[in-house]
């Protein structure tokens, strides 16, 4: 297929795609997807081995968010029944991250709902990098605390903190339609000031809120432009009570062409798989592996992921590995003296985190192809922090 064997040579190169080549492979047919993967496999093989970064989240703040992001668990006027609790103490955000890490985690991401963060929650948040750093002193920290101030991003560098997280999540020309207490150029921004004070930038997207596969590739070369060292890929959980909780869009095939198209226009960067893996992918999560370097172990901030175990499980009967504390996740030539390209070391879930149409005849995989809806699979966190029993790690 010469769509495939271009896209290879690009991406080995780390030259663009073209856009009509990203559209291209959305658009591939099933009998074509197995050859899709090994395509974008050789490119993510080629930068990263067969490693696997493993992530671990904290929700350090949940729910009562004042913003209106209809993916969103924790927006303002969900019914959703998840969790709501205040900030966690740094002792007891320090216990949560360590689960992860004792799982394989090698980066912990503190996430906290809202538009934004005070002077003073950049304190606590401070004060828990502190916490968790002075336990594990080679953990990547990963803040996702929504909008930042000017400051902010230096003030949490300088406490530790590696990388921070502020996704895209939609193109530029449909963001409105998803929010409308913030704009497409405040997140832009957020990632700019992470860039600017050295943290290493993580910033990606949502799949399955109604996008076409315009409004995909438009994101996914917004986020190239940006050029985040990690680019998590979430994949909508449609969870009752929020406005979304009907758009049951995606196929673990439309899946995998998705990750594909994103290595492909960011073969040298880590491609996380995020939220809704388990919900959307289900059976199909080893083959994905091919495509994305990242995962999340565990639970998710409001909805539960598979057993820590089973990820791990998952992992080795796939023939990849788990990349150790000791690797360098990105490639020489994006590394500035730690783990990330700007003198740091990113992590999303689009479940909440701070600030945190349909689909034409065309695009064959999300209507024509799209799964029954299965509830069924979205399962609401209860266990890990802000809970008193043990986390999935």
């Amino acid at each position: 297929m010469d769509l495939l064997n271009t896209l290879v040579d690009k991406g080995l190169r780390r030259e663009t795609p073209t856009r009509a080549e990203a559209l291209a492979v959305l658009a591939t047919t099933d009998d074509e997807l197995l050859d899709v993967v090994a395509a974008a496999g050789k490119v993510r093989r080629h930068w990263f081995g067969r490693r696997v970064k493993l992530n671990y989240l904290v929700n350090l703040k949940s729910g009562l968010c004042p913003e209106d992001c209809s993916y969103c668990s924790q927006r303002l006027g969900s019914k959703a029944d998840i969790l709501k609790y205040t900030w966690l103490k740094p002792d007891e955000a320090s216990r949560a991250a360590a689960a992860g890490l004792a799982g394989g985690a090698k980066r912990v991401c503190l996430v906290a709902s809202g538009r934004g963060p005070t002077d003073r929650d950049v304190d606590r948040v401070s004060d828990t990098i502190k916490a968790i750093k002075e336990q594990n002193e080679d953990v990547e920290v990963c803040a996702c605390l929504g909008l930042l101030s000017d400051g902010q991003a230096e003030r949490l560098r300088e406490a530790g903190a590696d990388a921070y997280n502020h996704n895209l999540n939609t193109s530029e020309s449909t963001y409105g339609e998803i929010t409308t207490t913030h704009t497409y150029a405040d997140r832009v921004d957020t990632v700019r000031k992470a860039h600017a004070a050295g943290l290493s930038a993580c910033s990606g997207l949502i799949a399955g809120m109604g996008e076409t596969d315009e409004d995909l590739v438009d994101v996914v070369f917004s986020l190239r432009e940006l050029d985040p060292d990690s680019v998590p890929v979430n994949f909508l959980i449609p969870f009752e009570g929020t406005p979304l909780a009907k758009e049951w869009n995606l196929t673990p095939q439309r899946c995998l062409r998705i990750l594909a198209m994103v290595r492909f226009v960011c073969p040298d960067v880590e491609v996380r798989i995020a939220g809704g893996r388990e919900v959307h992918l289900r059976t199909m999560q080893p083959l994905a592996l091919h495509l994305a370097n990242s995962i999340f172990l565990g639970d998710y901030l409001t909805s539960e992921g598979q057993a820590g175990k089973a990820d791990l499980e998952m992992i080795a009967d796939a023939g990849f590995e788990v990349e150790g504390a000791g690797e360098v996740t990105l490639p020489e030539h994006r590394t500035g003296g730690g783990c990330g390209s700007h003198e740091g070391s990113g992590c999303g879930s689009h479940e909440g985190g701070g600030v945190c149409g349909t689909v034409p005849a065309s695009a064959p995989a999300a209507s024509a192809s799209a799964d029954e809806p299965r509830p069924d699979l979205v399962a609401v966190r209860r266990r890990g922090a802000g809970t008193d029993l043990a986390p999935n790690a």
